[in-house]
């Protein structure tokens, strides 16, 4: 069954938007999308934001596992060297947000090319306990160096827009702008800041799944051995894919360090984020980008929302709301392990292959 019109060019088959209804759609999603931070409370901000940064992690670890089939249980240690270049630049050397960002990501990427060099020896669960051990590593190494990250700690974490910016005098990000009728606070520019940063990498995530590596990617995951007879690199592509990833789980260590504005080492740089990162791009769809965007967003808002049902339900009333809400999204991916493996970017393509050939079935 197909999902969007035929196509008789390589343009239209490489169009971000081929059809009327992704135009449509674009024109209604941006409105809601910037008004959203005028219009929700302090705690769905925080939840917006979170969201935004959990977009670029999650796509980074999709460009790694969903696309070239690698995976990784320490991803969280690539989000920590990001934040914790953001925090320690950012205090040391005063650096402006856009420019320790990208330099959060590339150190991170630094590291994923000298783990991709074990992974052209090793593959699944082997792989798995190798990039465990890179999360206890890179945790130790910064507790080691408490003059640099304030070791247990903790560490605060300035955001400067300027050069030569102080604590004191931190460019103007702290303070509120006034806008008509709507008020620019601290959090509401970094939900626009994120904003960008997230659909900037979701627009290069899409574009490089169409490149000539994003198709090797693809062919390494599906079979390597069959891919390197067809005349692709298996041992320089799973390099790249650990490049790409770790430096964009990097650049979402830093914006996560900036929305919290002081962070320690663990938590929440644990396993345990690392795990949270796998059940998003589970839950959303493995394999494309849609699933880690729909994904981090999904699980986001869920978060809170089974915290608020978790006390209401008798075997869980015990526990704590963090792992009220750990067991009930767990079930929730085991459900959709058992009945929709593509998650819900399955279920999307369901309602579209309705609609496409409505009124009739298939």
């Amino acid at each position: 069954m197909p999902t969007r019109p035929l196509v008789t060019s390589y343009r239209d088959a490489l169009r971000l938007f081929p059809d009327m209804w992704h135009k449509v759609g674009l024109t209604v999603l941006v409105p809601l999308v910037v008004l959203f931070p005028f219009v929700a409370g302090a705690q769905w901000l925080t939840v917006g934001n979170n969201a935004l940064v959990s977009i670029v992690g999650a796509v980074a670890l999709m460009i790694l596992t969903g696309f070239c089939g690698q995976i990784s249980l320490g991803h969280a240690a690539f989000l920590a060297i990001g934040a914790y270049t953001t925090a320690v630049l950012g205090n040391r050397l005063h650096l402006p947000f856009y420019v320790l960002l990208p330099l959060g990501g590339f150190l991170a990427a630094a590291v994923g090319v000298g783990i991709g060099f074990f992974a052209l020896r090793l593959k699944g669960l082997y792989l798995a306990i190798v990039t465990i051990g890179l999360g206890f590593l890179v945790n130790h190494t910064l507790l080691s160096f408490p003059d640099y990250t304030k070791g247990l700690t903790g560490i605060s974490v300035p955001v400067f827009t300027l050069f030569g910016s102080t604590a004191e005098h931190a460019g103007d990000i702290h303070e509120a702008w006034s806008l008509g009728p709507f008020e620019l606070t601290f959090e509401r520019k970094l939900f626009f800041i994120f904003l960008v940063i997230a659909m900037g990498v979701a627009w290069m995530a899409k574009n490089l799944q169409r490149t000539r590596s994003g198709r090797a990617m693809m062919a390494v995951r599906d079979h390597d051995m069959a891919a390197a007879a067809l005349g692709v690199d298996p041992a320089r592509t799973k390099v790249i894919a650990f490049a790409v990833s770790s430096f964009f789980g990097g650049v979402a260590g830093g914006m996560f360090a900036m929305q919290q504005q002081y962070i320690t080492v663990d938590p929440p740089f644990n396993l345990y984020m690392s795990v949270q990162f796998i059940a998003m791009i589970v839950f959303g769809g493995v394999g494309t980008v849609f699933g880690a965007v729909v994904g981090a967003i999904a699980y986001v808002v869920l978060v809170p929302l089974a915290e608020a049902i978790g006390p209401a339900i008798p075997l869980l009333s015990a526990l704590s709301s963090a792992q009220q809400s750990t067991v009930l999204f767990s079930v929730l991916v085991l459900v959709f392990l058992v009945f929709e493996p593509l998650g819900l970017f399955g279920i999307w393509m369901r309602i579209k292959r309705y609609f496409m050939a409505w009124p009739f079935r298939y």
